[in-house]
């Protein structure tokens, strides 16, 4: 009886196997990021300034920027009207609660001109950015606060076609000690490994379909 027993487990575990490979994959990225043609980088609203490195996070934008425009398939913009995705980043601290200071608006930035391999990307921005991305306007002086549990640098892709993007849950995120390393940005290269598989999967079942 313990025989049959164990033949019947190996079976069931067999046909199930079988059932799991032949499942079609769905791409691991929707359509929205699939199509996507431009994006918006912000600093988390919430991420207050470092005393010890206080330029990380504006620095840390910048290289998503460019690492961005170097890439060529999305086009840096600075609005989110403008924006098929936005994307969200924020430099961790490597310690598990940091001292900062909030309600400094990290999003507020004047005109910019940053140099790339074209020339130069000249753009700007006043006042705070729409759609659910601005900070707490109770909230908006400069103050002391303690940010916990942001040890690792993070980058999330959010929907920027949508209604306060930035309320939803991310379409892709990708949090790692390192992950907006300068100049080389790791998160940048996830991302576009991620948007590859999700578009090598998308055409193997168009191939598939009769």
């Amino acid at each position: 009886m313990r025989r049959e027993s164990l033949v019947m487990a190996a079976v069931l575990l067999l046909v199930a196997n079988s059932a799991f490979g032949n499942e079609k994959k769905k791409p691991v990225l929707p359509p929205t990021v699939l199509n996507a043609r431009t994006a918006v980088v912000l600093i988390d609203p919430d991420a207050g300034i470092s005393p010890s490195a206080p330029l990380a996070n504006k620095t840390a934008q910048e290289d998503v920027e460019k690492a961005l425009a170097k890439w060529g398939r999305l086009n840096p913009v600075v609005s989110t009207v403008t924006a098929d995705l936005i994307i969200v980043i924020r430099k961790g601290s490597g310690k598990l609660v940091q001292p900062t200071i909030g309600g400094t608006s990290p999003n507020n930035r004047p005109v910019i001109l940053q140099p790339n391999d074209d020339g130069i990307r000249i753009g700007g921005q006043k006042g705070q950015p729409p759609d659910g991305t601005q900070n707490d306007p109770a909230s908006t002086s400069p103050h002391p606060q303690v940010e916990v549990g942001e040890g690792e640098d993070s980058f999330a892709v959010y929907d920027g076609t949508v209604e306060s993007p930035l309320n939803r849950a991310p379409l892709w995120r990708y949090v790692a000690k390192n992950g907006l390393r300068s100049p080389d940005v790791p998160a940048v290269e996830e991302f576009r490994k991620a948007l590859a598989e999700a578009e090598k999967q998308l055409q193997k079942q168009q191939q598939k379909k009769p």
